[in-house]
Formats: C-alpha cells, sequence, structure tokens
C-alpha cells in the first residue's frame, strides 16, 4: 500500500471524518453518509477511496453495507509520523547539546 494514497485519502475533510467515526466501531454506509449533505453517490466515491487505499473494509449484506476500519494499514501513516517526531525530536537534542557547549550552561530540556 503507498504511503501518497493514504495521504491523500486523508487529505479530505470527510474522509478523515469517516475514519473518526469508524473508530469507534463498525458502522453502515447510511450512518456514515447522515452527517454530511451530499447525495449518496457522491457519498460512495468517499467509500471507494478509502476501500481502495485499505483503510477501510466494507460486506455488504442484503442491501446493507456495513464498513470497518481497517486499523493495521492506517498503522503506516502513524509509522511515518513516528518517525518524523524522532528525527525532530533529535535535532532538537542535539540543539540543546550544542546551546550547552556554546554557552557553557545547562538548559532545561
Amino acid at each position: 500500500m503507498a504511503l501518497d494514497s493514504i495521504f491523500q485519502a486523508l487529505a479530505d475533510p470527510t474522509r478523515r471524518a469517516v475514519l473518526q467515526r469508524l473508530g469507534r466501531g463498525p458502522a453502515t454506509v447510511g450512518e456514515l453518509a447522515e452527517p454530511f449533505q451530499m447525495a449518496l453517490p457522491s457519498f460512495m466515491k468517499h467509500v471507494g477511496i478509502l476501500e481502495r487505499t485499505g483503510l477501510i473494509r466494507s460486506r455488504k449484506s442484503g442491501r446493507i453495507r456495513t464498513c470497518t476500519l481497517e486499523h493495521k494499514n492506517l498503522a503506516a501513516a502513524e509509522r511515518w509520523f513516528a518517525d518524523q517526531r524522532a528525527i525532530w525530536a533529535s535535532r532538537y537534542q542535539n540543539l540543546d547539546s550544542l546551546l550547552e557547549t556554546l554557552t557553557g550552561e545547562e538548559h532545561d530540556r
């Protein structure tokens, strides 16, 4: 799964809201679409994008389509953010060390 496609899917506020709702548990497409002022076919495009990126899974039972969050696929984006946080934390630590060396003082961390 491409990280770019995950971030592209997350760029839309409707799709982020759907993922947030699914974080509380499975929901039907009707339940997911309810808060949005759009036609169902338009909403289904959002569902399709989330499914293609692997962020959600849906199953149909009769006329009811139920969606669930795919936590493991969302973890790819979480790992990317964790890596970025670690890089920046290291850079700040290096800056603190440099400031201590230059000033000869101990700074709060």
